[in-house]
This record gives C-alpha cells, structure tokens and sequence, in this order.
C-alpha cells in the first residue's frame, strides 16, 4: 500500500483492479466463468447443425405428399364404390329392393278398401290382378293387388297390442314382448317356407313370388288385430266372437285370391277342377287357408284373460 502525507495525517489510497486480472484470487482461477463476451462455441455450433435440418425439413416434401394424399383419396373412393356396388347386385339376387318399391305403392283409399276386404270379403265379385302390359298394377290402383304396407303395419300393430294386453294383466316385460315379436316373425317365415317347399314339390307353375308369400301370410295380422282389440274392450267372448268371424273371413280370402295363382285357367273360371296335379294344387290351396286361422289362434289366445 501506498501511503501520502496530508495535512491530517496519512491517507490510503484506493487500489484499483481491474476485470479478469490474474490477481483476483491467489491462486489465478475463478469461481464462475465469464461468459457474457465469449463467442460461439463448439456446442452452440452443434445446436444449430442438429436444428437446421428439423426447422427447414426436407425441399420436395410438400410437393410428393399433396398427390400422395390425393391418389390415396381416390383410390379409397374407387374401393367403395367397388364394394357399394357389389353388396347392392348380391343383395338384389336375394331381396329384390327395387321391386319392394310396388309393394308399397299404396293409398290411403286402397289401404281402406283392402281392410275391408279382408274383414268382409263375401261381397267381392272379381279378384284377378290388373296388368297393364304384361305388368300389374300399382296397388293403389287395383284393390286385388298384394301390398307390403298393410302387413307390415299390421305386424307393428299387433306387437303394440299384445303389450297393451300384457300390460292390462300386469304381466309386461320387455323380455316377454321380445318373445312375442321373436315368436311371431318365426312362425311367419317358417310358413313362408313351408309354402315356398310345397310349391316346388308339387311343380306349380306360378307367378307368385316370394314377397307375395309375405304379402298374403301377414294379412292375418288385421283380424288378431280385431279379435284382440274386441276381447281387451268387451271380454274373452267377444274376443272368441270377433277371431271366429275374421278367420272366416280370412279364409275365404285366401281360397279366392290363391286359386287364380295357383289353379288351372278351368278351375279359375269355376269349372270341376280335373288331373291329379290340379288335385294337389286345389289341397295346396285350402292347406294354406286353413293355416291362417290356427296361426291367428296360436298367436293371441294367451293373451286374452
């Protein structure tokens, strides 16, 4: 240290130091380095190398996958329809769906005339099918033509109404209207079958369809509608009443529509019925009448108490 004389006496004077002098610890070394001023190092360098190409990507990347994208785009579409158009010829061979448009080409004055048809056919005089060239009618045209609409609605009804029955005798579940609706359509198609297995066993010629099958099978459905509707409002006799009279209605109905299928242009025209094949298709045709009534009884007795 350096020491000046004064008036008062002595005085120290102040040492300066500089930054980063090697006398700043006795040993040359510091606690912390200074990195404020230094450059970029080897590391800094090697951040930005490995950041470069990840923030900038690779040049033809948008450019090869925008068609890559649309090619994959069309080739899916080109699939689908590929297989819309399969699953619609495969499903046609079995269900016809273009031909169940007819079946419900209905109004509301056919859909009036049919249900009493079906309640009081005794009346009715000419049952053939119009055509108009060499296709039938529309139903809403002809009153004699079978429709979808009327069955299917009918079955709907019915299951609504056995669960209002089951539900008057405090015995509704949704399992037990499941059974019911499951019971139903069971017994409907295995007559259908039966139909379909006697027709080929007998070799009828006939232009009755599947569908018309369904058709013809499922207007059952309106007279249990009636005998169970008639036994929930007035009691078991008038539901015994109203079934007996709407399946003698609907056996007469099925005796004069399916003679003109399933008969010969003699017994058509009410003429003694001759041959042994028109035996057997006159048997068909009563066995597939008498049907209906026992399915109408099997199908709602237990649910009338």
């Amino acid at each position: 240290m350096d020491y000046t004389a004064t008036q008062s006496g002595f005085r120290q004077q102040p040492s300066m130091r500089l930054r980063n002098s090697p006398g700043d610890s006795p040993d040359g070394s510091q606690l912390f380095e200074d990195t404020s001023r230094a450059g970029p190092g080897p590391q800094a360098g090697y951040r930005n190398q490995q950041a470069g190409p990840q923030t900038a990507g690779f040049p033809g990347q948008t450019l090869l996958s925008e068609p890559m994208s649309n090619l994959a785009m069309a080739y899916g579409s080109s699939l689908a329809s590929q297989g819309r158009e399969m699953v619609d010829k495969n499903l046609d061979r079995f269900i016809p769906i273009s031909k169940l448009k007819y079946y419900f080409a209905v109004d509301t004055v056919y859909v009036g005339k049919k249900l009493g048809l079906l309640v009081f056919p005794y009346m009715h005089e000419n049952w053939e099918v119009s055509y108009q060239q060499d296709t039938p009618v529309a139903p809403r045209f002809d009153v004699n033509a079978p429709d979808l609409y009327i069955p299917t609605m009918g079955f709907i009804t019915y299951i609504l109404v056995a669960g209002l029955a089951l539900g008057t005798q405090s015995r509704f579940s949704p399992e037990l209207l499941g059974v019911q609706a499951s019971s139903a359509l069971v017994w409907l198609i295995m007559e259908v079958l039966v139909v379909l297995l006697s027709l080929y066993l007998v070799t009828v010629n006939t232009d009755l369809t599947t569908i018309d099958l369904l058709a013809f099978a499922g207007y059952k459905y309106v007279g249990m509608i009636v005998g169970l509707v008639a036994g929930l409002l007035f009691g078991k006799p008038a539901y015994y009443l109203s079934l007996l009279w709407c399946c003698a209605a609907i056996f007469v109905f099925m005796i004069r529509t399916l003679r003109l299928k399933l008969l010969s242009e003699a017994a058509a025209e009410g003429k003694l019925v001759r041959g042994a094949r028109n035996q057997l298709r006159m048997y068909l045709t009563m066995a597939i009448a008498a049907a209906q009534p026992i399915f109408m009884y099997w199908l709602t007795f237990h649910l009338v108490r």
